[in-house]
């Protein structure tokens, strides 16, 4: 295999140019263009013969243009005769539709890994599935990192005395417990129902809480819905400070609105795998970067290393 060759969709170019600075490789352009029909089209500017070629598109608004453009990338880069096809996806929108939990609904979240490898993917990249269990949907490798030593890098150098890590609910309990003993901290979590997309109710708090300053930890902050409900319920346990921690900050809808009326959220963390613009900024939050570990990953697979000693610290 030739060298790395490195392109990006419209999503997150910014990502992409950090991650070929780590990386001390140009990034590749490509040409999208859309046609009066309005389907889309691309062009890889590049030699991808022979090459080792990576593709970072995050899912994320609008995600079915930015899927759309992703499987056109990855189908081009297979007819221009690359010799290996990794499709760097950051935030894997369609992880939330994981199971059957209605009649007659499709498994999305299969259906669009399904769609990812027949575009011509022979490996995947991607950070932080809402579900552990979509990693299997994939019929190619997968290697699924998480941002929890970037947030640990960041949280060691706060005063975290008397501190204790929540997680939202028990399903997200598994990756708040690693955080905490990345940080020798105690974890508590959060038991909730979900009643819509946009409503979920937290029964209660699971763990000693009560007068501790708390790091609440998701995967993900949508519309902030869940965030807020887990606020409601820490605050009737009395707990002092208070800093939220996500890998991936959406903030739709009325989420910036929602988390700026929080008085007593000290800290808003969230890495760069979607991109976040200027409106969507709080003056309390604080953005880290992925592309140091995303960079270590694509040098790892381009040269045939274990990628598995990225996690060593979970263990």
């Amino acid at each position: 295999m030739n060298n790395i060759v490195v392109f990006s969709g419209s999503a997150h170019p910014q990502l992409a140019k950090a991650l070929c600075a780590r990386l001390k490789k140009p990034l590749s352009t490509a040409t999208l263009t859309r046609f009066s029909n309005d389907c889309l089209g691309v062009q890889l500017n590049a030699n991808c013969r022979e090459a080792d070629v990576f593709i970072v598109q995050p899912l994320v608004p609008p995600v079915q243009e930015h899927l759309m453009e992703l499987l056109l990338m990855l189908d081009a880069a297979r007819g221009a005769s690359a010799a290996r096809i990794t499709a760097v996806i950051p935030h894997y929108a369609y992880a939330r539709s994981d199971k059957k939990d209605a009649p007659r609904i499709s498994i999305a979240a299969r259906l669009v890994a399904d769609l990812i490898a027949t575009a011509g993917a022979n490996r995947v990249l991607t950070m932080t599935l809402h579900s552990a269990q979509v990693h299997g949907f994939f019929s190619v490798p997968v290697d699924h990192m998480n941002a929890l030593k970037v947030f640990a890098g960041h949280f060691r150098r706060k005063p975290l005395k008397n501190t204790i890590v929540v997680a939202p609910d028990l399903g997200h309990a598994k990756a708040a417990s690693h955080l905490a003993r990345m940080l020798k901290l105690p974890v508590a979590a959060g038991s909730k129902q979900r009643i819509a997309d946009d409503k979920v109710v937290i029964d209660a708090i699971v763990g000693d809480v009560d007068g501790r300053n708390v790091i609440v930890i998701d995967d993900e902050i949508a519309n902030g819905g869940t965030m807020i409900e887990v606020l409601r319920k820490l605050r009737e346990r009395r707990v002092k400070r208070i800093v939220i921690a996500c890998t991936h900050g959406l903030f739709t809808g009325q989420a910036i609105a929602r988390l700026g009326a929080q008085p007593d959220v000290e800290e808003i963390v969230a890495t760069d795998t979607v991109p976040i613009p200027p409106e969507k900024r709080l003056p309390t939050m604080r953005i880290l970067s992925v592309a140091p570990l995303l960079g270590e990953a694509i040098r790892r697979i381009h040269g045939g290393e274990s990628v598995s000693v990225l996690f060593d610290a979970l263990e």
